[in-house]
């Protein structure tokens, strides 16, 4: 009788940890899906606009319309500058001068790449970096 309650008590603590690793898991994942609320497919949030622009022009660049990823980063460009650079009181170049540059460095690597290459396919690795660099850097400014 002792030996069956000791190895039914081994397996029910086998079966709770299970469990308990189990919803650890699920929280850790979806504390990690979580993403900004969302119209349009844009992000509700002040880079948002940014990070569509980007990941229109890196889709464009993808596929192979280059001159479309040329078109869209550009525009990605003028867009920030208008905003984030000689913009009013909260653009970013005046809130947090520092990640502003951080941010604008990694944006212009990344759109050179495209806007160089409005006929030919630029060097497919380089874009990837440098816009996965330039993602992580609006991450920062959100």
């Amino acid at each position: 009788m002792g030996h069956s309650l000791h190895i039914c008590s081994k397996k029910l603590f086998v079966v709770v940890v299970g469990l308990s690793l189990g919803a650890a898991t699920l929280a850790a994942s979806s504390a990690q899906e979580k993403r900004a609320p969302q119209t349009a497919g844009v992000e509700n949030t002040k880079m948002g606009p940014y990070r569509a622009l980007a990941q229109l022009a890196f889709t464009a660049s993808q596929k192979g319309d280059n001159p479309l990823a040329a078109e869209l980063a550009r525009i990605l460009e003028r867009t920030w500058d208008k905003a984030e650079d000689y913009g009013g009181d909260t653009a970013l170049s005046k809130t947090n001068h520092a990640l502003f540059e951080q941010v604008d460095k990694a944006m212009d690597t990344f759109i050179t790449l495209l806007v160089e290459h409005p006929t030919a396919a630029p060097d497919a690795a380089k874009v990837k970096t440098a816009y996965s660099a330039y993602l992580e850097k609006l991450k920062l400014a959100d």
